[in-house]
């Protein structure tokens, strides 16, 4: 074999043959190289199984791909198929009476009506916010909030907690939480200083990067909040807060905890109705998109953003319901918080069908969401769904 390909170098490239005591043979006959020996596999690297889906949905099944709804049990079923959507977020009154078997079919009836898997959630902070733990059926004792955890045993004990929740949320089939809280709140009239570490924001942004890597390792979607941060700012829930600080005060202080977050690898990052006036004077950070572009440019994250609530009146005095939905997308949000999802959907599509919303916009958002649901698990890889 060595000399043949000799030769046919030779013959080829007119390349000098070593010199030997014997004379060369001369030959004019054409050399050929056996069919398999210059035939290279075909090789076809694998179809992105998200890209594959995108490309099968309607422009309805995208649109409710954007939205997390606000579980609306008696009607949850129907609205899943209705709406498409992308998810629910599951408070309280869900879990009022129930036992971790009922709701494990519950949200298997779900996940069963739903034709692309349904990102499940829930608010399990601790503390003044608990969902599930507040009832005994699910554990003796409400779960204590990172602050009280911290102040009990420090950064081990906090983070036991944390991993306590994981394996909770796992157990009942829920695979997301809203959360680590990555707020710095200093004064204790601050409507987040009861929900944040209340440590300072190098020390608060190391609890949010091991909180993170906990969550990923237990299948548990992580939502850092409420970017770029609260600090000691009012209830957005009740009405508008503007936040007069200087960018370099964030940077130094509030934005620490999301970048720690951001670098362990969260799946989503959820955007404060707060007007963050170094970033935006006049729109609200979940509607603002310079502030988007700050955090997808400037802090390199490229996961899922998702709005807070868009019922809260900061947003719906102001915008009115379906509106807020539709500059919210076209701000650069991912995935839409939503109690109002009917109205919201409907809005959404309009603006997409008209092409305010862009179709590369929509497909955009899609992407990332089903993303999100492919590393959770949710998506059969390299197939349709």
């Amino acid at each position: 074999m060595r000399l043949l390909v000799l030769l046919l170098c030779l013959m080829l490239t007119g390349c000098s043959a070593p010199k030997s005591e014997e004379p060369a043979m001369e030959t004019t006959e054409k050399i050929h190289l056996p069919a398999e020996e210059t035939t290279v596999p075909a090789t076809q690297a694998p179809q992105d199984p998200v890209q594959s889906l995108l490309d099968e949905m309607t422009l309805e099944e995208k649109v409710g791909q954007l939205f997390l709804a606000r579980c609306n049990s008696a009607a949850a079923i129907q609205d899943i198929s209705q709406y498409h959507l992308g998810g629910l977020v599951l408070f309280g009154q869900d879990f009022d009476g129930e036992t971790p078997d009922s709701i494990r079919h519950t949200i298997a009836g779900y996940q069963s009506a739903a034709k692309i898997s349904l990102l499940i959630a829930v608010d399990e902070e601790g503390g003044t916010v608990t969902r599930i733990s507040r009832y005994p059926a699910f554990r003796q004792t409400p779960f204590p909030s990172p602050r009280e955890s911290f102040d009990q045993g420090g950064r081990d004990q906090a983070l036991a907690v944390e991993e306590e929740k994981c394996r909770l949320l796992s157990s009942l089939s829920i695979n997301v939480n809203l959360g680590p809280v990555c707020d710095v709140s200093t004064e204790p009239d601050a409507f987040m200083y009861q929900r944040s570490l209340g440590q300072s924001p190098e020390a608060t942004g190391d609890f949010v990067y091991r909180t993170v890597k906990k969550m990923r390792a237990y299948g548990i979607g992580s939502v850092l909040k409420h970017f770029p941060g609260y600090g000691n700012n009012a209830d957005t829930h009740t009405g508008v807060a503007v936040d007069s600080r200087s960018l370099d005060t964030f940077e130094q202080q509030d934005l620490l905890p999301f970048a720690s977050g951001i670098a362990a690898g969260c799946d989503a990052v959820l955007v404060s109705h707060t007007v963050v006036q170094a970033m935006d004077p006049q729109l609200p950070a979940s509607l603002s998109p310079a502030v988007h572009e700050y955090l997808r440019e400037t802090m390199g994250f490229q996961g899922v953003i998702l709005t807070d609530d868009l019922s809260m009146e900061a947003i719906t005095e102001s915008y009115g319901a379906g509106e807020a939905a539709v500059i919210a997308v076209l701000a650069g949000n991912d995935l839409l918080c939503s109690t109002e999802y009917a109205v919201q959907y409907e809005a959404v599509l309009e603006a997409a069908q008209t092409g305010r919303i862009e179709g590369s916009r929509l497909d955009e958002a899609v992407s990332r969401v089903l993303r999100w649901k492919l590393e959770l698990g949710l998506l059969p890889e390299g197939e349709s769904v």
